[in-house]
């Protein structure tokens, strides 16, 4: 008899949300050190089960660092990340139990220049990525109060969803699902234009329609032009921001000057342009801080009409 996994995703994914939703209310009743190196060797466990992502992460190193690292410093590069991983998951668990004390463990470096994009009154994307405690990054914006919207893909799990949506909601934290489009779109929009924040992450595969393909590590990776269409829309200031962990265990956010648009008459090569010098800032940081970044993504994965072969990742 072949094994159908399907059959055991709603078992999986109960287990998941009540995994996490016993691992929350622990970090709220226990002593943080204990719940720590439980939740720590859990997790830990957990990654021993992730022969599949292991696999296209490095091949994401090879395509990205291929030419200029070894195998070996490689892999160091990936054991980076899933200690990085761990301490990022159990940091939200805490916070998620304790959000007001989101704040001490997050400084922000470059606040001005989001100050100063706010002044304009049409609203600020916060351009980030799969990077570093993006989350907590969020969560440090909401206690700065700054009005803060994330943007994100709704859990597989509806009932996973809607107990992260609660959490969210109960932090002052606002959420904008991707899907459906035009109502993510109307939502982003109507923030920005309220003169709030909305986190976009801007560094996933987005397909071979709709977006536009832009270098990312001299490889073309098919990239959304959300932030571009919000900014001119809007007049939305793009500002990016990356949160890096720093060597107490804390987090600087790093808030860069307003990023400012090229105008083309014409509009795909405007939108090329645009997306390749965000897309370089992106990798500009992950060049800096590896080990921070999501690499168990296929973020080459699409591929444009005029290339006959494709890459692996």
């Amino acid at each position: 008899m072949k094994f159908d996994r399907k059959m055991f995703q709603p078992f999986l994914r109960s287990f998941a949300r009540q995994g996490l939703i016993f691992l929350v209310w622990i970090f709220k009743v226990g002593p943080y050190w204990l719940v720590h190196g439980v939740a720590r060797a859990l997790l830990r466990f957990a990654l021993l089960f992730m022969g599949k992502q292991g696999k296209v992460a490095i091949d994401s190193l090879q395509v990205a660092f291929g030419k200029e690292k070894t195998l070996e410093e490689l892999k160091q590069i990936l054991r980076r990340c899933g200690d990085t991983f761990i301490e990022d998951a159990i940091e939200l668990l805490y916070f998620l139990a304790h959000p007001e004390k989101a704040r001490d463990y997050v400084t922000f470096e470059g606040k001005e220049n989001l100050d100063a994009a706010l002044k304009k009154g049409n609203g600020v994307i916060a351009l980030t990525a799969h990077y570093g405690n993006f989350p907590l990054m969020m969560l440090g914006a909401v206690q700065m109060g700054y009005p803060t919207n994330c943007v994100i893909k709704p859990a597989r799990d509806t009932k996973m969803s809607d107990y992260l949506l609660k959490k969210r909601e109960k932090i002052g934290l606002k959420t904008i699902f991707t899907n459906p489009r035009n109502q993510c779109a109307g939502q982003c929009i109507k923030a920005l234009r309220n003169n709030e924040i909305i986190f976009l992450l801007a560094d996933q595969n987005f397909g071979a329609k709709g977006g536009v393909f832009v270098e990312f590590f001299g490889q073309k990776a098919g990239t959304a032009t959300g932030p571009v269409v919000f900014a001119q829309r809007t007049g939305a200031a793009i500002v990016p921001m990356f949160a890096v962990r720093q060597s107490d265990g804390k987090h600087k956010i790093f808030i860069e000057p307003e990023y400012k648009l090229e105008h083309d008459d014409d509009e795909q090569k405007m939108f090329e342009v645009n997306m390749g010098n965000i897309t370089k800032i992106i990798e500009n940081y992950i060049r800096k801080y590896p080990h921070e970044w999501a690499w168990m993504h296929r973020r080459w994965k699409s591929r444009p009409p005029e290339e006959e072969k494709d890459v692996t990742v």
